[in-house]
């Protein structure tokens, strides 16, 4: 599917359309033959089209009518970025998945309830303060944060594979490698020593995304 925007002509457009994609990088915006990737069909993968798939599953025949208008209302209340960087509704199922499937990963609960409060949930960005090895770095975080001391909440952390020096700029894919939970008792200190999801070899740069989800479901 691609996603374009009129203006005079064509203002911008990004994704596939018969047998062309539309992209951009720093020199501009750019048209390409569409090249269908080989699906690796990972383990990693796998799980995450099971999760969802369940999660699509209970959404037809688990969650009641009111849950799902709920969340169609969270949708409607927070747009996401599409490619574009147009501000979208993406729908309740896909709130409900978005919300879950990042818990899920890292063993928190499921959330079926929408939130009430309608934003993605504030949160201060963590820093890489040491890169202990390759594979290894010290992770700080802001321990007054709310998500950090309140239960079932968690700073989610991702990591890409190495990538060659010279690249500045990576979209994906990342590959979730630890959640830092948070504890209402007992909050996580900082920083935390975290590994690698990829191993990363001398001279190359890794990437690091990191989210957090909240008891509520927000994320």
């Amino acid at each position: 599917m691609a996603i374009i925007k009129l203006g005079e002509g064509v203002a911008a457009a990004s994704g596939s359309l018969g047998g062309v994609t539309f992209s951009r990088n720093r020199g501009g915006p750019y048209i390409r033959r569409r090249v269908v990737p080989v699906n690796p069909n990972t383990i990693q993968q796998q799980f995450i089209r099971s999760l969802v798939s369940q999660l699509t599953s209970l959404w037809l025949s688990t969650l009641t009518a009111l849950q799902r208008e709920s969340w169609d209302t969270y949708a409607f209340q927070v747009p996401l970025p599409n490619p574009l960087g147009a501000l979208v509704n993406v729908g309740g199922l896909g709130m409900y998945v978005r919300s879950n499937v990042p818990r899920l990963q890292v063993g928190l609960s499921r959330i079926d309830n929408a939130p009430v409060e309608f934003n993605l949930g504030d949160f201060t960005a963590p820093t890489i303060t040491t890169l202990v090895a390759p594979n290894v770095l010290t992770l700080a975080f802001t321990e007054a944060d709310d998500w950090a001391n309140e239960d079932d909440a968690a700073m989610l952390v991702y990591g890409s594979r190495g990538q060659n020096d010279s690249i500045n700029f990576f979209k994906g894919p990342y590959r979730a490698f630890t959640g830092i939970l948070g504890d209402a008792a007992i909050p996580p200190t900082t920083p935390q020593i975290l590994t690698w999801s990829f191993g990363l070899n001398i001279g190359q740069r890794g990437f690091l995304r990191a989210q957090v989800t909240r008891k509520d479901g927000r994320l």
